[in-house]
């Protein structure tokens, strides 16, 4: 039995990016029982991909009771409502067989990996005070995407001086902006910018100086993206919603890194439910951007746990 559960968790704070602002994580909970066992996934529909909270419950609703984890892979196109399944089949099949999911998929065992937090996108003194309360980190994620965000930049870099930083425009520059920009990046000491350019509108990428590593987001979903990514990206972001879950994650990654791509590794607003999969595909990774726990004001039971190591592994209680 398949059944499909939308919840709500509240954020600690109102998060912001270049589309819009939100003060809670809302997601779908994919529960899949099977001769007394019970896997679980999580999703968070995404508009800017088409998804809503219906059409995903929908997209999921209509797969057979029996859906196989291969069987998945065809039935439903990369997105959330494949997400969750896939990722509540690998739990299901991990009970099932006594073992973890990073031993059924021949991984080796994971370790803690240090994540970005990010920071919403804000006034420049906001910025920099959330900068200021977040410097000990050693990885910060700011959000940006509009034509005033130079003094955004200088702001964070004031409140966290010593450190490393991204910076992910989620599609909100122009070429001509993210030039402007490019130097001052590198001056500031930024590591990686994250989809400067709108997904469909990059090829400009490719004929423009990337004086510091330039990530695709939106850009990159799965691994039909690979081709169109080619002398316009460094590093390609895998996000399991996009992939529609862990099992073209790690396919993703395998073939992105054969292909000589960096490797981030990210997430929506969500649980520690929806990130725990993920941890296993960021071993390795050169960024890991799995915060969204640490942006909830409430989260599950048994959540992931985070220190000073980063971003551990789940226990089996919660999943795999």
């Amino acid at each position: 039995m398949i059944t499909v559960t939308p919840e709500s968790f509240r954020l600690a704070e109102v998060f912001t990016i270049s589309r819009g602002s939100r003060t809670e994580a809302k997601v779908l909970t994919v529960t899949i029982t099977r001769s007394g066992l019970t896997g679980r996934g999580e999703c968070v529909p995404y508009a800017r991909y088409g998804e809503s909270l219906d059409s995903v419950a929908a997209q999921i609703a209509a797969l057979p009771a029996d859906v196989t984890r291969d069987a998945l892979q065809s039935l439903l196109p990369a997105g959330a409502a494949r997400n969750a399944v896939d990722c509540a089949l690998w739990d299901l099949e991990a009970k099932a067989s006594g073992k973890r999911v990073w031993q059924l998929a021949g991984l080796a065992a994971p370790r803690p990996q240090i994540t970005a937090f990010t920071l919403s996108l804000d006034s420049p003194e906001k910025m920099q005070a959330a900068a200021a309360r977040n410097a000990h980190r050693p990885l910060l994620k700011i959000k940006l995407g509009t034509p005033d965000d130079m003094p955004r930049l200088e702001a964070v870099r004031a409140g966290a001086p010593q450190t490393k930083i991204i910076v992910d425009a989620n599609e909100g520059w122009t070429a001509e902006v993210y030039s402007d920009l490019a130097p001052h990046l590198i001056r500031l000491g930024v590591a990686l910018v994250e989809q400067p350019l709108p997904a469909g509108q990059d090829d400009l990428l490719a004929e423009i100086a990337r004086p510091l590593p330039v990530c695709a987001d939106e850009s990159c979903h799965d691994r039909h993206s690979l081709p169109g990514l080619t002398g316009k990206y460094d590093v390609v972001n895998i996000k399991l919603d996009k992939t529609g879950g862990l099992t073209e994650a790690l396919a993703l990654r395998d073939a992105a890194r054969a292909q000589g791509y960096g490797l981030m590794v990210g997430c929506m607003v969500g649980t520690s439910l929806a990130m725990a999969p993920a941890t296993l595909v960021a071993q390795g990774a050169a960024f890991t951007d799995l915060d969204g726990p640490l942006l909830l004001a409430e989260d599950r039971p048994n959540p992931l746990a985070y220190d000073d190591a980063g971003v551990h592994p789940p226990e089996s209680e919660l999943w795999g």
